[in-house]
């Protein structure tokens, strides 16, 4: 693997931070190190989130129902202070997740916590769940990323981000004894995209009665004080049956022992393979590659580590993929010099007004997938007239806000696109009558648009 392809494939392009690793091997060894960005960085947590969740819906409660003028407003007040509280810590999540990528020397691990997010999109719905999604991301996603995906899996699956997102708060067992007290029944939701995203992929052979029995096994998770936990008061009684096999219990551990199996799966395997190949190779992998990493899944046991290191062994040299809009943004803060503390330091109108919004313009606005199926992959969802438009405005007129002065575009080329500078790039940057219009040739240069 040369440096190169270290840095556009599997991270977010040059220059590479001091101590990147650019050898299968070494990327391998810093994916198993600590976290250090998450710790340099931390970002919002369950127990600094729940507990304003929660406080939030009381004071809410009180506001609606109190006859008293004055307490209503003071609990109005409050409410609006602790949504306020909420919307700063999804800041401090999309900031963290920039600031990491910048820094980060391992940009593999920011791509692979990416890249499983997205497989397990969860939205932050309503105004007091903005803030779940960050927290998912550190505490069910970035710890996981090279064990067993069965860890990763039941953490992802019962996180109260995706309990919340997928409706999995008011599905109820129809014969549980809430369910019959209250006459509520079950949502599949979850159940539905368990199966189809994020476990054997769709067409895999599974019915709606598996669907319905896995939706029925789910029925006890709730979201708690302190984060998930299982209620059986709304768990279906009885067993179980989910791709032939049966679920007896009505307790926490059939349901672990379900996505268990489910993680192990053959057309798990072959599903997420696929995926990774995909997103980190082409838009049309190589079926060998998905063969090998589908084999290694299988034969142990679904070890993310042992995928992850047949996809960096892999050395197809026209790969060629397009850079979604936060590779995008990374790959160009990073081109024009600004680090992490830089973004911690960006009050939070700029980063909207320079980051965020931008972003939303070029067709991802921040922790907004489309669906709980995440971003499409497909160069067509990114590269499209609206998408370059938003790019080329940003190119040309971002920078000058962001960085003072502005550096020369010859070595910005040089240094953000080494040998992948075309010559007709190397000719016309260095023609720009103006420094905003010799760094938005290269920022959207076709050369700067892929990885």
């Amino acid at each position: 693997m040369t440096p190169d392809t270290a840095a556009f494939r599997f991270g977010y392009g040059l220059p590479l931070p001091a101590g990147a690793p650019t050898t299968p091997e070494a990327m391998l060894a810093a994916l198993t190190a600590s976290d250090a960005m998450a710790q340099r960085y931390p970002g919002p947590t369950l127990a600094a989130t729940l507990p304003i969740m929660d406080a939030s819906d009381d004071v809410l409660k009180i506001w609606r129902r109190s006859a008293d003028k004055a307490e209503a407003d003071a609990a109005r007040a409050t409410y609006r202070g602790h949504l306020a509280m909420l919307r700063s810590m999804a800041l401090q999540g999309a900031r963290v997740t920039f600031a990491r990528a910048l820094d980060a020397p391992d940009g593999l691990r920011e791509r692979l916590a990416w890249f499983w997010a997205d497989h397990f999109t969860a939205l932050g719905l309503g105004r007091r769940g903005v803030g779940l999604p960050s927290a998912m991301m550190d505490e069910a996603i970035r710890p996981h990323l090279t064990g067993p995906f069965s860890a990763l899996l039941q953490a992802a699956i019962t996180h109260p981000a995706m309990l919340t997102y997928l409706d999995q708060t008011r599905s109820f067992g129809p014969n549980s004894r809430i369910g019959v007290k209250r006459d509520k029944g079950l949502n599949e939701n979850l159940a539905r995209e368990v199966l189809e995203l994020h476990t054997l992929g769709a067409g895999a052979g599974y019915t709606q009665t598996d669907v319905r029995q896995m939706a029925e096994l789910l029925t006890g998770l709730v979201i708690g004080k302190d984060g998930f936990r299982f209620d059986k008061r709304r768990a279906e009684p009885g067993s179980e049956t989910v791709l032939g096999v049966d679920y007896d219990g009505d307790t926490l551990a059939p349901v672990m022992q379900a996505l268990e199996d489910l993680s192990r799966h053959p057309a798990t395997a072959t599903h997420i393979a696929r995926k990774l190949a995909v997103h980190f190779v082409s838009d049309t992998p190589d079926p060998g590659l998905v063969a090998t990493m589908s084999g290694v899944w299988t034969d142990t046991g679904g070890d993310l580590l042992a995928v992850c290191a047949v996809l960096l062994a892999h050395t197809d040299a026209t790969a060629d993929k397009a850079r979604q809009p936060i590779d995008f943004m990374v790959a160009s803060l990073r081109a024009l010099g600004l680090n992490g503390a830089d973004i911690v330091a960006m009050d939070d109108a700029m980063f909207r007004r320079h980051i965020l919004l931008p972003m939303a313009d070029m067709g991802q606005p921040w922790q907004a997938a489309p669906g709980p199926d995440g971003w499409p992959e497909v160069p067509e969802a990114w590269i499209s007239p609206q998408g370059m438009a938003a790019r080329i405005t940003w190119a040309m007129e971002a920078p000058r806000y962001l960085i003072t002065p502005l550096p020369a575009p010859v070595p910005v080329m040089q240094s953000a696109l080494g040998i992948r500078a075309s010559s007709a790039l190397q000719w016309a940057v260095p023609k720009s009558e103006t420094l905003a219009e010799g760094l938005g040739l290269v920022l959207v240069s076709p050369e700067f648009n892929r990885r």
